[in-house]
Formats: C-alpha cells, sequence, structure tokens
C-alpha cells in the first residue's frame, strides 16, 4: 500500500513539472501545486524521505527541454517562488540535533496523512504569517537544493543570452567600410533603385534582442527582481566584448568608429529609460567603459588634455594602462588630427612601465564575471509574497488520487 502511495505522489509531482500548468493571476501554478502537496504529505516533518530528491532529479531533466528561451524563464519563476514559499513557512527547529533520530523515521506514505482536514486552515494561518512548519533535516537540504537549482537556471539563461547576443556585438564594434563618411548605406535593389539603409541597421539587432528577452521574461511572470539582474548582466557583457574589441583591434580606436558607437550607445540609453529603473536598474552606469571610451574618441583638440583631465574627468572609470592602450592606438580617420601630446604618452608609459605588480599581457582587458548575483536573503526581501491557496488544481490534475485532497479544500462551504 505504501509503495502504491510513493507512485501515486510521483506521478502527481512527474506531471506538476513536466506540464506547463502556467500562471493564475500571475502566480506560479506548478509550484504552488507541488508547495502544496508536500506539505499536505507532512513531507517537510519527515525525517527520511525521497521525495525531495524526486522533485530535483524531475526538475533537473525539465530545464534541459529543447526550448530552452521558454523552459528556463518558466521555472525560474517556478523555482523562485516555490524557494520563497519555503524560506517564509519552514522553521529547522534544530533540525542538525534530531537528524535520524528514530530509525523508523522514513517518511510513511499511510493513511493517516493522505487527507489532512486542517490542511487549509494550517496553509491559511502560514500565509498569514502566525504559523510555521517545524521542518526536519530533509526539507532543509531540499531548500539548499532548490537554490543551487534555481542558480544553475539562472546561469543557464545568462550563458544562452551571451551565445544569442556576441554575434550582434561583433557587427556594432566597428562602422560598416561602406558607410564612413556617410549617414548610411547605399544599396541597389532587384529592381535597380537606390536605397539608404541607416547606420542604426544593427544596433537595431540588439533593440530586437532586447525587446524579445523582455517578452520572454514578462510572458512567464519572471520577477522584476530576476529581470533587473538578467538586463544588468546583459548590459555588463555588452560593456566588457565592445571594451575589449576597441582595445585589441586598432581599427575599432579612430574618430569615425567613435561616432558609429556612441550613435548605438544612445539607442541603448533610450531602450533603458523606456525599460524603467524597475527592469533595467543601473544597466547604463553597466557601460561606463566603453562610454568613457567612445567619448574619448570622438573628443576634438585631445593634445590640450592634461594627463588628470583625461584620468580623472573624461576616463575616470579606466585604468592608466587602458588610456594608455587607446591613446597610443587611437587615429583619426576623418580630420587627420593627433591624440593626446607626447608629453602626456610619455608620463603614462613611465606609469605603465614602472607598475610591475600587472603582467603586461592583455592586462588592460575587463574580465567577465560569471558569479551569481544575489543571494538566497536578496530573493526572499526582493520577491513578492504569494498566497497558494488560493491556486486552483488544473483540470489537467483532477484525474490523480493524489491531487484529490486539492479538490476537496476548494470546494465552498456550506
Amino acid at each position: 500500500m505504501i509503495i502504491e502511495r510513493c507512485e501515486e505522489y510521483q506521478n502527481l509531482l512527474q506531471k506538476c513539472i513536466k506540464e506547463d500548468l502556467g500562471f493564475r493571476d500571475g502566480k506560479p501554478v506548478a509550484a504552488c501545486i507541488i508547495y502544496k502537496c508536500l506539505l499536505n504529505w507532512h513531507a517537510f516533518e519527515a525525517e527520511k524521505t525521497d521525495i525531495f530528491d524526486y522533485v530535483i532529479d524531475a526538475l533537473n531533466v525539465a530545464v534541459k527541454a529543447d526550448n530552452e528561451n521558454d523552459i528556463l524563464p518558466y521555472w525560474l519563476t517556478n523555482a523562485s517562488a516555490l524557494l520563497c514559499l519555503l524560506q517564509r513557512n519552514l522553521r529547522s527547529n534544530g533540525f542538525l540535533i534530531k537528524r535520524y533520530r528514530h530509525s523508523t523515521g522514513s517518511l510513511d506514505f499511510s493513511e493517516s496523512i493522505l487527507h489532512d482536514t486542517n490542511f487549509p486552515q494550517q496553509l491559511m494561518q502560514m500565509d498569514q504569517g502566525s504559523s510555521f512548519v517545524d521542518a526536519r533535516y530533509p526539507a532543509m537540504l531540499f531548500k539548499q537544493q532548490l537554490t543551487a537549482c534555481l542558480e544553475k537556471i539562472f546561469g543557464l539563461i545568462r550563458d544562452n543570452l551571451k551565445k544569442e547576443i556576441s554575434p550582434l556585438l561583433s557587427l556594432c564594434i566597428q562602422a560598416p567600410k561602406s558607410t564612413r563618411g556617410s549617414s548610411g548605406r547605399t544599396l541597389k535593389s532587384p529592381g535597380g533603385t537606390i536605397t539608404q539603409q541607416p547606420l542604426s541597421n544593427h544596433w537595431d539587432r540588439i533593440i530586437k534582442f532586447l525587446d524579445s528577452l523582455m517578452n520572454r521574461l514578462q510572458k512567464n511572470y519572471v520577477p522584476s527582481f530576476f529581470i533587473r539582474k538578467l538586463v544588468t548582466q546583459v548590459f555588463s557583457f555588452i560593456n566588457i566584448q565592445l571594451f575589449n574589441s576597441l582595445l585589441l583591434r586598432r581599427e575599432c580606436c579612430t574618430f569615425t568608429n567613435g561616432e558609429y558607437v556612441k550613435s548605438g550607445l544612445s539607442v541603448l540609453e533610450k531602450w533603458i529609460t523606456d525599460a524603467t529603473e524597475e527592469f533595467a536598474g543601473s544597466s547604463w552606469n553597466e557601460l561606463n567603459y566603453i562610454r568613457q571610451s567612445v567619448e574619448f574618441l570622438v573628443l576634438p583638440q585631445k593634445r590640450r588634455m592634461s594627463l588628470d583631465e583625461i584620468t580623472q574627468d573624461l576616463c575616470s572609470a579606466l585604468s592608466v594602462r587602458q588610456i594608455y592602450r587607446i591613446c597610443t592606438m587611437y587615429w583619426d580617420d576623418k580630420y587627420s588630427t593627433h591624440s593626446v601630446s607626447t608629453e602626456v604618452v610619455a608620463t603614462m608609459r613611465d606609469m605603465v612601465n614602472g607598475d610591475s605588480q600587472i603582467p603586461t599581457s592583455n592586462s588592460f582587458l575587463l574580465d567577465d564575471d560569471l558569479s551569481i548575483p544575489f543571494t538566497t536573503e536578496d530573493i526572499s526581501k526582493s520577491i513578492e509574497v504569494i498566497d497558494p491557496f488560493n491556486v486552483q488544481l488544473p483540470s489537467s490534475l483532477h484525474k490523480y488520487p493524489a491531487a484529490h485532497f486539492l479538490l476537496h479544500s476548494e470546494q465552498p462551504s456550506a
């Protein structure tokens, strides 16, 4: 009988994880159903159980689906919602001391816990903050594993976004040759008509990418906290790619190219403003390195600039080594003006050569930060509390016996 019960619960959980249950009033249905099931089955209070391992394993399989652009945001929302429910409603109560206190303390899915008549009231009390579940070690371990899974999902989304935007950025670092000195690109259509293609064409693709990203995240009700983190990291990656390309390719360190990149940055600035701080966060600040570098490229009369004016005012975010690199690579392909004065260059050279603490090989490049930009405390504080109790059971789950208690709890009282 016990084995049959376990299979019933696993079948229900598998259906919840494998099927896209969608959202109800913006609330992730899968997270709410999984939480209510685990609560009603007293899984959180069990001293030994495999049910949490089953959930984590099934979730790890689910996020490997082919359509990652939709699956990963969907599970970012569900996993974070489930984690928040655990954080707010479970307490450890000294589980480390009591761990596996009884040899027979495994979670037996018996008749006595199949139906908890106090379940709806218990759940409402917890959502109001007046009651907690005294969780045992497996439940607290589950919370840690779910946190790791959430971080993995976030990292996969971020990595996929970088792969998606990288080929677009390679077209934005250098102005097309056919457009230098003109306001657009002249093309001949099959009918012989001459048309002008704007310089911002490549940058428009970046905007379409960002719009698509925002649509994917909002369609899956990803909390603004995570949207802000993802968008900010995308712009940090844009900054790193453009800045490093600028410092590695002399053909990019030109006056014309500075104008081209600056016009593209203005397009990004507008997108950030339109997205609002709630979703874009500090994304504009993430572009500081490339913004200041471009301002230097398009600055007239560079020879009149002192070292202090360059390092403290114009390019305050950059190191002397990075500024020196740009100054020595720069050439004016439009007005044939000179770079900074030989005295400023000589002073920077002495400073760079005297800095023995930094290796000379490509030490001017920016590194990509691969760390996870949030903690579990950040999630708990920043994500809105959801009430799982008023999320109804989807009709596709009505046939599962293990879910019948949810149908019973949804029936209106007489």
